[in-house]
């Protein structure tokens, strides 16, 4: 019987681990894959606080991760969340093959990229299209590429991409960015940058790899294919939240709502992080969120002695 169980081990999960930790509350964190979430496959962050040169996404979790262990928290990688139930004040967590009961419950699950669902993008997926900048990036050394999506992420990662690629074509649906003025600023003026706003990506093509990609104006309704090698996707993002959509409340798209205590529909049982229906996804809104769930647990286990 643990007093919390986390689900997903990203900056929220595991600063709420920290938190609760702290608390002597026994903590077990299950992460489906490896530790560090969408954050370990940024390449660099520029905008959390107290590294002011910037920290790899890698080593930024990695650190993390160790905190949370010094403070007692259980960790167990690669389990996946098939179901959860909650009944008589204890929640059950089932995975593959194992069953894990708690007090309550932390949904930090986060969120997926988002497929375009356009020709070419399953076929071509590892020969040609990538969502990961950091995994991928040497392979297209010298090589053209598309980043569909010019967000923070877009940008970001785009901006890792030029220390190996030939050049790198910005594609966005809308005809403005909406990544920070900053990065922006960066980009704009590169030589090996192109950007094609309030375009749409039709289809990829290619052979046995990705050739080209075929885009849309959007304004002009004229067609025009870009010839490229790789295609790096990063037109947003869907939410990790299958396993609990027949217990929590969730919002149109997907995402868990909760009150500003972090707590969903259901008593016992918080969200933070990407998977939490709000504006803003940022590495430092989630650890907020997640201080804010642990200090929640704390109090609502008060009334529920053991």
């Amino acid at each position: 019987m643990y007093d919390v169980i986390i689900i997903g081990g990203g900056p929220a999960g595991l600063t709420a681990g920290i938190y609760t930790s702290r608390d002597r509350l026994k903590t077990l964190v299950l992460e489906k894959s490896m530790c560090g979430g969408l954050v370990a496959t940024a390449d660099f962050i520029e905008n959390y606080p107290g590294f002011p040169d910037g920290v790899k996404g890698v080593d930024l979790m990695v650190k993390l991760k160790k905190q949370a262990e010094v403070f007692g928290t259980e960790i167990v990688e690669l389990k996946e969340i098939k179901s959860i139930k909650q009944e008589s004040g204890k929640i059950t967590v089932q995975t593959q093959k194992e069953e894990y009961i708690s007090r309550s419950l932390i949904v930090a699950s986060g969120s997926i990229p988002k497929m375009l669902g356009i020709p070419g993008e399953t076929e071509f997926r590892g020969k040609g299209v990538s969502y990961c900048a950091t995994c991928d990036g040497p392979f297209f050394k010298d090589k053209d590429i598309v980043i569909v999506g010019c967000g923070n992420s877009g940008l970001q990662e785009g901006k890792a991409l030029l220390s190996f690629v030939k050049s790198v074509t910005f594609i966005d649906f809308l005809p403005f960015m909406k990544a920070a003025k900053i990065l922006q600023e960066q980009l704009q003026g590169n030589k090996k940058v192109t950007f094609l706003l309030n375009h749409e990506v039709l289809s990829i093509n290619g052979a046995n790899t990705v050739n080209s990609v075929t885009v849309k104006n959007r304004q002009t309704n004229e067609e025009k294919m870009v010839l490229v090698s790789g295609v790096f996707m990063y037109a947003g993002f869907l939410p990790n939240s299958g396993f609990v959509k027949d217990i929590v409340e969730l919002d149109k798209d997907g995402y868990i709502k909760t009150n500003e205590k972090m707590q969903t529909s259901v008593a016992g049982i918080y969200a933070v992080g990407d998977i939490r229906s709000k504006e803003v996804r940022q590495i430092t809104v989630a650890c907020g969120e997640a201080t804010i769930s642990a200090v929640s647990i704390r109090d609502y286990l008060q009334e529920f002695p053991k």
